[in-house]
């Protein structure tokens, strides 16, 4: 919220998505024309150690959200930014181990928005029923709703910690030297998007709001920009030009062994595909960490 506070282009007024009153005045005062609902307690491992704040958070705070927006008489464009984990472990799709990755086997090259949906950890549940009442809230009172079940963002301004934000966390250790843990054998594979890729498909999906209203869309870097943690660890090695030393532990609950996102929906109606490459946002991040690196004195 500091760095918002300092632009001019902003009016930053900070509240909770569970205070219902709260949210209600605001939606009343600004009347806005697109709501992008990005709000959430957004890790696996808090949503084990206490879901009832995960759900009050994401699912109540969603359903909040959806009420304010409905009680308006112009009622806002609604985008919500789910998760690739409301299709869970993917246990029915085969998996091969690789070398330094996890890939599909010969089933599929991506996962689509028909694979069944999965809810696994609390978190799972809790961003699985708001992604839900998104899309009913279209069906039964007409909202313009869209959800984006997004795979790893990373970008510049992402204040990575280890359980969240795991692409930015990696870099800020190695720079800063803190210590990092590896969970499970590191070839957990993802696809990775750029943030200005993701702020074009927001972008795209209000100018199409009329062909994309009231469904649910895989968003990502799609199967050209994947990447597992052992990888991510070699670009390391690479870019950031210094030896990183790792612990190791068991995997995580909830962990998908490779999730990738077939994008071909979205991209398909609105002609949306990523336009920046793994290695040039790697890249920018890394630099925009090395100008930075007093900010992240506090992080863990």
């Amino acid at each position: 919220s500091r760095w918002l506070e300092h632009s001019d282009k902003i009016n930053l007024t900070i509240g909770d998505l569970r205070d219902l009153s709260a949210l209600m005045a605001c939606f009343d005062q600004f009347r806005p024309d697109v709501v992008l609902h990005l709000g959430a307690q957004v890790a696996v491992t808090t949503s084990v150690t206490d879901p009832m704040e995960d759900f009050e958070i994401n699912a109540r705070g969603t359903l909040n959200v959806l009420e304010c927006a409905r009680s308006l008489e112009s009622q806002p464009i609604v985008i919500f930014s789910s998760t690739n984990k409301v299709y869970g472990g993917l246990e029915d799709l085969s998996v091969v181990e690789l070398e330094d990755r996890f890939a599909f086997g010969d089933d599929i090259e991506a996962v689509n928005e028909t694979i069944p949906l999965d809810f696994q950890s609390p978190y799972g549940c809790s961003k699985g029923v708001a992604d839900q009442y998104c899309l009913d809230y279209a069906r039964i009172y007409g909202l313009r709703t869209v959800v984006f079940r997004q795979s790893c963002i990373f970008g510049s301004h992402q204040y990575g910690i280890e359980d969240q934000g795991w692409v930015a966390w990696f870099l800020i250790a190695a720079i800063t030297g803190k210590p990092i843990t590896i969970y499970g054998n590191g070839k957990q594979v993802r696809d990775v998007l750029h943030v200005d890729d993701l702020s074009r498909a927001f972008e795209l999906a209000i100018s199409n709001i009329d062909i994309v209203a009231g469904q649910a869309f895989n968003i990502g870097g799609g199967p050209g920009n994947t990447m597992s943690l052992l990888e991510l660890m070699d670009f390391i090695h690479r870019q950031v030009n210094r030896n990183v030393s790792a612990s190791w532990s068991d995997f995580r609950p909830g962990d998908q062994m490779i999730y990738v996102s077939d994008i071909s929906k979205f991209g398909g109606l609105t002609g949306w595909t990523p336009q920046i490459s793994l290695e040039d946002g790697l890249s920018q991040l890394t630099d925009w960490i090395r100008s930075n690196q007093a900010l992240f004195s506090e992080l863990n």
